[in-house]
């Protein structure tokens, strides 16, 4: 991971992202400021076309509607087919028996290569009971243990698998990685979590090994908050949000050997 920015800057990567609406500017603006490329395409007619010539899709429930989904396993299905990697952010999911639906039936057409979301959204694909507070985490720390859910989801589908939270958790086949980045404030601006999904796209499209991607967008998402936090603290949120995206357009490789707060271990 020492070189990912370096490399995601030199590749820009074209990431196709079928994402909600509320976010989609946001997210679109945080691929930029990291170095990749984003097209934001969700009608059935061009989606499995588009997935085929982006070096990433990022599939994001978000704002979910019946036209939607179409595309969405349209687009995984095309990129499945020309080796393009998926990132899956189930937003809510559990929310609704359409969110479950979706969600089921993606994992049962597109093979992922990332899934990122909270603790209660992975618990529900973990088959674990959750409570969902619109698309807040609705477990607690005494409900479910981050690495035994992000676990069981990796093993059953073969994703590297990554659940944010005061301390970010990412689980790939043999290697479990917790980073300590960003700040609580994030949480008060709408569309981090996407714009996080959107990096790891980004980071997916050019850097080869998936649970090396997930752990540089976490952690560059986790940086770019703290240093937002620290310009905007006494301004507002709607300062922080720009400042957030301010933040990861100056991300480099340096910055995140100097901030630390990753740590490995072995499965």
């Amino acid at each position: 991971m020492d070189n990912a920015v370096s490399l995601l800057r030199a590749e820009c990567p074209l990431v196709h992202c079928i994402t909600n609406y509320v976010t989609v500017n946001d997210v679109a603006n945080a691929i930029l400021a990291i170095g990749g490329s984003p097209i934001m395409a969700d009608d059935i007619a061009e989606a499995g076309e588009i997935a085929a010539v982006s070096r990433a899709l990022v599939i994001n429930i978000g704002t979910l509607n019946a036209r939607t989904v179409e595309s969405m396993a349209a687009a995984g299905k095309a990129a499945n087919e020309h080796g393009v990697p998926v990132v899956l952010d189930p937003v809510g999911a559990g929310a609704s028996a359409l969110r479950c639906q979706c969600v089921d039936r993606l994992l049962r057409e597109v093979k992922f290569s990332i899934i990122r979301g909270n603790l209660s959204e992975v618990s529900y694909i973990a088959g674990y009971e959750s409570r969902t507070k619109g698309v807040d985490s609705g477990l607690t720390a005494a409900d479910a243990d981050p690495v035994r859910v992000a676990s069981a989801v990796a093993d059953r589908f073969g994703a590297v698998t990554v659940i944010t939270g005061a301390v970010d958790t990412v689980v790939g086949s043999g290697r479990i990685a917790r980073i300590k980045a960003g700040c609580a404030e994030m949480g008060k601006v709408t569309g981090t979590g996407c714009m996080l999904s959107g990096i790891t796209g980004a980071f997916a499209g050019a850097v080869s090994d998936p649970f090396e991607a997930a752990v540089a967008a976490a952690v560059s998402m986790g940086i770019a908050g703290e240093m937002a936090y620290e310009r905007t603290k006494d301004i507002g949120t709607g300062s922080l949000r720009t400042a957030i995206i301010d933040a990861l357009s100056r991300m480099d490789d340096a910055v995140i050997r100097a901030h630390g707060g990753i740590s490995y271990e072995e499965r």
